[in-house]
């Protein structure tokens, strides 16, 4: 069986701080604006904002080719 489309989708979260990012699902009918939340930050060791970015896992990204 193939999975229904969903209207949520994965961000990345990233601490205005120290940069440590944290992945989120997001319903992207009930909030179009991005997000901006407190979330403990283990860097830094206390509560910080973290603001939405774009996924980026760091993998499956096309790289140019060598000529």
């Amino acid at each position: 069986m193939a999975k229904s489309k969903s209207k949520r989708v994965l961000v990345g979260l990233v601490s205005q701080v120290t940069g440590h990012r944290r992945y989120a699902k997001k319903n992207t009918l009930n909030t179009p604006e991005p997000l901006v939340l407190n979330k403990y930050d283990p860097v830094a060791r206390k509560v910080v904002e973290y603001k939405e970015t774009k996924k980026n896992l760091g993998r499956n990204e096309v790289k140019p080719r060598k000529k």
